[in-house]
């Protein structure tokens, strides 16, 4: 789902890579995520898992905030048959991506999308599902993301909402690939705190195992090897597989079994009102 080239709130790799050339980074962040639309480190079965849990009703109201292609918007629309979805993200390629796939699943009347900044998305009314995974470093990290998303769901409705976390006490290899302070994250007993203590209470949720990491992070540097070496004219070529190999070093030399990722299936604890504060 996030825009940027990684996820739970990684800095912009691309940036890190010094180019001689003007680089479209939506565009290289859009042939990354090609073969793992999910944008995270999650497999499908995990996916469906997750959505099952967070299913309120078959015509549930959806909004999924830094959508990406709106894999998992169509993904839970799958799950509420008689339900509308609503995929916010400022990447026109991901967005053009998510619109082909809506056709093709047939989903193109019931996904509606947004090429906006999700800070700026005025929607008209609630939802039953609001999901943001990947993409919280939009909202400036995790207690940002549960206030400015949470505020879009309904009273009984379910936040659903990916983070990463310090499976261990960071490395300073992991800190400096990821451009990140030991403050950045916490553990994962410190993430559900922080959502209770934000008036969230998790009914659910997902760890992703290594498998899963090493799945999402081989796609998204080899799908940009692939096309770079299948595209060694295009201007973009020689960045893109500077780019998949600087961020394959800073993973395997890096954040590797150090960033943990959760996706938390949330609902507001008892005494909570719409805005997540104590009646």
């Amino acid at each position: 789902m996030p825009t940027d080239t990684g996820p739970a709130r990684r800095h912009d790799l691309v940036a890190g890579v010094v180019f001689t050339v003007t680089v479209d980074r939506d565009r290289l962040s859009s042939i990354a995520h090609s073969h793992h639309p999910i944008a995270a480190p999650v497999f499908g079965v995990s996916v469906n898992r997750l959505l099952r849990r967070a299913d309120r009703r078959p015509a549930a109201r959806i909004l999924d905030l830094g959508c990406g292609e709106a894999a998992w918007a169509m993904q839970a629309l799958a799950h509420s048959p008689d339900g509308h979805a609503d995929g916010v993200d400022i990447s026109q390629y991901a967005l053009e991506r998510a619109a082909t796939a809506a056709v093709q699943r047939g989903l193109a009347e019931r996904l509606t999308l947004y090429e906006l900044d999700a800070r700026k998305f005025v929607p008209v009314g609630d939802y039953d599902l609001v999901m943001c995974v990947g993409s919280t470093h939009v909202f400036d990290g995790f207690a940002g993301t549960l206030q400015q998303a949470g505020q879009h769901v309904n009273r009984d409705g379910i936040l659903l909402v990916g983070e990463g976390f310090w499976q261990v006490p960071p490395t300073a290899q992991a800190l400096a690939a990821l451009d990140a302070a030991p403050e950045d994250f916490t553990d994962l007993a410190g993430l559900v705190d922080a959502a209770e203590r934000a008036g969230w209470t998790p009914v659910y949720a997902h760890v992703s195992d290594v498998a899963e990491w090493d799945n999402y992070e081989w796609s998204w540097v080899g799908s940009l090897t692939e096309w770079a070496l299948e595209n060694p004219g295009h201007p973009d070529a020689s960045p893109a597989l500077a780019l998949a190999r600087k961020h394959r070093d800073e993973w395997l030399r890096g954040y590797r079994n150090v960033l943990g990722f959760a996706t938390l299936v949330l609902r507001r604890g008892s005494g909570a009102g719409a805005d997540g504060q104590e009646f």
